[in-house]
């Protein structure tokens, strides 16, 4: 057990974090939620019916697909762009081992795609970054059904006409709720790319040694 937290620490400590953020989210949000129906005279909802309702969806399909869009972006974008001196960076001036073909570095250890080859070995070179964009496909479409539940809530409740889920997705609150959140992330990126130049963190992965120069590439 001790092998099993200190190999998977990092992931399970994450994940860990994640639940706990979420599981406050949903209390929180609960809460403001009959705060805001008590403001209107209508009956408090459960916890349990609020973690289904459009506007819990929606918060936390906004949230999501804001992280996946941006992991996916820089993972593709770092394929072949480059930022001189950044720990986030590939070194500009060699080619990297992720950059090597894979058939030519087979070891008996090596995934099962590498040695099988062909569209399998082309797919799970890309995996990661396929993977990213169908986890944002996927809460970009969770923001959408859960905003679109949420707007007509709040229509029927001052008595105005639904909206379809598309008439939803073409609306400027969607735009507006997805591009707050695009912004934010892809200024933390761009961020933590330069920063990285200069500032370091002794022992995290995503800084350079505490003594190399700036212009280095990190590890």
């Amino acid at each position: 057990m001790r092998k099993v937290l200190r190999d998977n620490g990092l992931t399970i400590v994450m994940f860990g974090l994640f639940a706990v953020f979420w599981g406050g989210q949903s209390v929180t949000g609960w809460l403001q939620h009959n705060q805001e129906r008590a403001e209107h005279d209508q009956a408090p909802v459960s916890w349990s019916e609020y973690i289904r309702s459009g506007e819990f969806l929606e918060a936390t399909g906004e949230n999501w697909e804001s992280e996946f869009f941006q992991m996916g972006a820089f993972v593709v974008l770092s394929a072949f762009l480059f930022q001189r001196g950044s720990a986030e960076s590939k070194d500009p001036d060699k080619r990297e081992e992720q950059d090597a073909d894979p058939r030519s570095k087979a070891t008996p250890k090596s995934p099962a795609p590498v040695h099988r080859g062909g569209l399998v070995l082309t797919f799970y070179s890309h995996s990661l970054s396929i993977t990213l964009f169908g986890l944002f496909l996927f809460s970009f479409a969770l923001h959408a059904v859960g905003g679109h539940l949420a707007h007509n809530d709040r229509a029927a409740a001052h008595h105005r006409p639904p909206l379809s889920v598309w008439q939803f997705v073409a609306s400027s609150t969607f735009w507006f709720q997805s591009l707050q959140n695009w912004q934010s992330e892809f200024l933390s990126v761009a961020a933590l790319i330069v920063l990285s130049i200069f500032l370091r963190a002794r022992g995290s992965a995503q800084s350079k040694p505490v003594h190399a120069s700036h212009a280095e590439t990190g590890p």
